[in-house]
């Protein structure tokens, strides 16, 4: 019934959040962050560059890895327009094996969020800390739903061009406090001189982590010196006002 970033759904992001497009400050934060990275990056959740290719950039060694084939030819074609040559690989963050180790890996803008299933999410951890050189970091984002109402619709248009269009409707459905989510349903309907070509439905959950909550699962794994900041802002004590914190840990 449902589709996982689509044809669609991929075509729409890279219109509305192209290359270079930083959500909230996360490209210049993460930049920051990794200064003086020497080694291999991985980007977890890389979908079609919008973040990555900032980093390769400015000479950072990243590789990506994404679940969507869709997102995944979407950033080949990008970098490739750029002369770009990543190492991009199609995988689940809960099971994913490769070759190489890394000196960071990350995960910007409540991407780990999508992970509905807890035991998957423990196993992406996992995965992430098995991929880390020791001494290697893992830095990654939550988003806390602090605005949500349930049953709340919108809707939005986008021009792609003279004949084509993309609408976006957005239905809050469920609010689940036992387990932890959000459930939104999202409606893409892609527009041709006025007739409707094409759907996709897509289930959106997001989960949420108490900050305490997190720093225990990552304690669990064996992470050590682990940081919680809140809006891009390193060490910013959180606040039951902000919605996106920052986890960094180490491998030891």
């Amino acid at each position: 019934m449902y589709s996982y970033y689509g044809p669609i759904c991929t075509e729409l992001y890279d219109f509305t959040k192209p290359v270079g497009f930083s959500l909230g400050g996360d490209i210049e934060y993460y930049l920051e962050r990794l200064q003086g990275t020497k080694g291999k990056i991985l980007e977890a959740g890389v979908g079609s560059g919008r973040f990555l290719i900032p980093l390769l950039e400015k000479g950072l060694n990243v590789d990506g890895i994404d679940y969507s084939p869709e997102m995944l030819a979407s950033c080949q074609t990008r970098c490739a327009e750029r002369g770009l040559k990543p190492n991009l690989y199609e995988g689940n963050l809960s099971n994913f094996s490769l070759d190489s180790k890394y000196e960071a890996v990350v995960m910007s803008t409540g991407s780990f969020c999508l992970i509905e299933n807890p035991k998957d999410a423990l196993d992406a951890l996992r995965c992430m800390y098995n991929h880390l050189i020791p001494g290697g970091r893992l830095i990654v984002d939550l988003l806390l739903p602090i605005d949500w109402k349930t049953g709340e619709i919108d809707s939005s248009y986008y021009e792609i061009s003279k004949e084509e269009g993309i609408s976006l409707e957005r239905k809050a459905v469920e609010m689940n406090w036992v387990d932890q989510y959000t459930l939104t349903v999202l409606k893409y309907e892609k527009w041709k001189n006025g007739k409707l070509i094409d759907t996709e439905l897509q289930r959106f959950p997001i989960r949420w982590y108490g900050i305490e909550e997190f720093q225990h699962i990552l304690t669990s794994i064996g992470f050590s010196d682990i940081t919680c900041s809140a809006e891009y802002v390193y060490n910013k004590k959180p606040s039951k006002e902000h919605s996106l914190f920052t986890f960094e840990a180490v491998r030891k």
